[in-house]
């Protein structure tokens, strides 16, 4: 978004820079509170919240800030903002309710948690940028309904591989075509990874080992694209999507795929795995006109019917700055649902699993993610894995079986499984009425 430069140093110039408040201090979040001090002008992150408070304080000291408050109120916060005081809390609520805050980057990673941090947001009006796949997975769409109700813009984030994909296919529309299908590249997929295999890697980028699980063991980029396809309209091919493994470049994968399949499916979202540029995202579109595909032939893209376009790589942290202008400034959403879900995210056995156990965390030992339709989620109960830490297991599941509600005793509760619960109603109900109307 060219546009967000200028508009972020009008706001530096007039002295009213963007007040932003971040709850998440980890990898990320360190890094997103490092951009908005040294590189952002016209934005101020005014506060920090993470339930450890040294985290909290790290993200500030790291980005050279060293002067700030921890406070404990609403009235503290907001006096530290109007004071031009940066703060720091382990409470997210206390920036979720407190004036002098014109959004939230939601930065937790976590389903439950961070459920209760957007609610909280949206009944206090504030927008919120989220870098939180999983959340957006699971309940994204009816939180959607709640934000759009409250007059406020829940959106993910440019930078991650879906918010890059996202600007992709809003260009590629922009110049008249017919974007067919959203790609994601990885360097690895091996649903069977967990904290122990990928410690070294993590250790060695100063990660958590289990954030570095659920990108080699598929469960990120299957909510990655889930959250691409609800924001498109878009579905997958089959469970867990195609997944090729392809060693060239991206413009040589047109060929593999069935335009007519893709055409009556209204697109889908894939990812393939070694193909250059990694890591990067690509888009595949058509175009109807001989004319336009003449000129497309012109300009290296070939003849067609599948034409490639893509973004050799996904900066994270280093654009999440950017959405929150892009949401502030201009009202506009990076990318959210557009209404009924239509790509979830299903809890599947990583292991031989035990009736009595419980279901540790996404990106852990006993499970990983797949893309399945919403229809069929729906209609074979399949547990989604936003959901699945926590749940008891009632009888044995064998490794790769994907669960469902009818295998698992839910934690109590909990507010995500309530609003899963209201989504899945809501949206039933939604096409209950447009098919009646």
């Amino acid at each position: 978004m060219i546009i967000v430069d200028n508009a972020l140093k009008a706001r530096q110039e007039a002295g009213k820079p963007v007040r932003v408040g971040m709850i998440g201090a980890g990898f990320m979040g360190r890094g997103i509170a490092n951009q908005i001090a040294n590189s952002v002008p016209g934005m101020e992150l005014v506060a920090i919240s993470n339930r450890n408070l040294d985290a909290a304080k790290r993200a500030y000291t790291e980005a050279g800030i060293t002067a700030f408050k921890t406070i404990s109120t609403v009235a503290d916060l907001e006096n530290a903002i109007a004071q031009k005081q940066y703060a720091v809390t382990e409470d997210a609520m206390l920036l979720c309710r407190a004036e002098g805050i014109d959004a939230l980057i939601e930065v937790t990673g976590a389903v439950e948690f961070g459920t209760h941090v957007v609610m909280e947001a949206i009944a206090h009006h504030k927008h919120v940028v989220m870098m939180n796949a999983e959340l957006d997975g699971t309940i994204g769409a009816i939180l959607k309904v709640y934000a759009d109700k409250a007059g406020v813009i829940l959106t993910g984030c440019d930078g991650d591989q879906p918010g890059v994909q996202l600007n992709l296919y809003r260009f590629v529309k922009s110049i008249g075509l017919t974007p067919l299908l959203c790609g994601n590249i990885k360097g690895l997929q091996d649903p069977y990874r967990n904290p122990t295999t990928q410690a070294g890697f993590a250790k060695q980028w100063g990660q958590k080992p289990s954030m570095v699980t659920s990108f080699a063991d598929g469960t990120k980029i299957s909510f990655e694209q889930a959250i691409v396809a609800n924001a498109t309209g878009m579905t997958v091919a089959k469970r867990g999507m195609l997944g090729y493994d392809f060693r060239g470049h991206v413009d040589e994968m047109t060929s593999m795929y069935d335009v007519e399949q893709l055409k009556n499916l209204g697109g889908i979202v894939d990812y393939v795995v070694g193909a250059k540029p990694g890591p990067g995202v690509f888009v595949f579109a058509t175009h109807d006109d001989p004319k336009q595909q003449h000129y497309l032939n012109l300009y290296k893209l070939g003849e067609g019917p599948l034409y490639s376009f893509y973004t050799p790589y996904h900066l994270c942290h280093f654009e999440v700055p950017l959405s929150v202008a892009r949401v502030v400034l201009f009202q506009d959403y990076i990318l959210a649902p557009l209404g009924k879900p239509l790509v979830d995210v299903v809890t599947t056995a990583k292991i031989d699993l035990k009736a009595g156990e419980t279901l540790d965390g996404i990106g852990y030992y006993m499970t990983y993610g797949q893309c399945e339709t919403s229809a069929i989620t729906l209609q074979q109960k399949l547990l989604p894995m936003g959901l699945a830490e926590g749940c008891r297991l009632k009888r044995d599941i064998p490794k790769d079986q994907v669960l469902t509600y009818d295998d698992v005793e839910l934690p109590q509760g909990r507010l995500c499984d309530k609003l899963r619960a209201e989504q899945d109603a809501y949206f039933a109900t939604q096409k209950t009425m447009v098919a009646a109307g």
